[in-house]
């Protein structure tokens, strides 16, 4: 049983909830999602200010999935009423980024700068060694986050490269002087 999917979701003043032909479209101050969602499966109710969900049958999809769309309904009521961030921390010598237009622009130490098309939907900015993403889609927004840390990841013996904040990298020692 789903610890997650028996919880009902709230929908907060000013979310708007509607499930038409399978996809759940959630309206908000900050943005639209829609996501589809098989409703053979899992038995989606949106009643007054919340939205409960059930599993149809006993199979094993229903249960993996009534817990996988409790979530993704959170998250996507969060994302049009809060929105989500990702931030990444660029270190190195002469690493550095930048955003120019609808792309991101990395130099972290190739023999050409990587550019990177942010998707809609999703705003980045530079200050000095971080990268700051922003965005109301869960998905695309950690997508993108490890698309662009992807680009140069953090490596075991100097810690160079690209992270995400907060995150801990396992120093190796390196060679030993005899």
């Amino acid at each position: 049983m789903s610890r997650l999917g028996k919880i009902p979701v709230a929908i907060p003043a000013g979310v708007e909830v509607t499930l038409t032909d399978g996809v759940l479209k959630t309206k908000g101050p900050k943005a639209t999602l829609e996501r589809p969602m098989l409703t053979e499966h899992v038995e989606i109710k949106i009643e007054g200010n919340e939205i409960t969900l059930a599993p149809v049958a006993h199979s094993k999809t229903a249960k993996a999935l009534w817990g996988t769309y409790a979530a993704h309904t959170r998250n996507m009521i969060t994302g049009v009423t809060q929105g989500f961030t990702r931030v990444l921390e660029i270190e190195g010598v002469g690493y550095r980024a930048a955003v120019e237009g609808n792309t991101i622009v990395l130099n972290v130490g190739f023999s050409h700068p990587v550019t990177l098309t942010i998707p809609e939907g999703i705003s980045a900015e530079v200050v000095k060694s971080t990268i700051t993403l922003t965005g109301s889609d869960k998905d695309a927004l950690g997508q993108f986050a490890a698309n662009v840390r992807k680009v140069k990841q953090p490596e075991p013996y100097k810690g160079k490269g690209i992270r995400y904040q907060g995150e801990h990298i396992i120093r190796k020692q390196g060679k030993k002087a005899v």
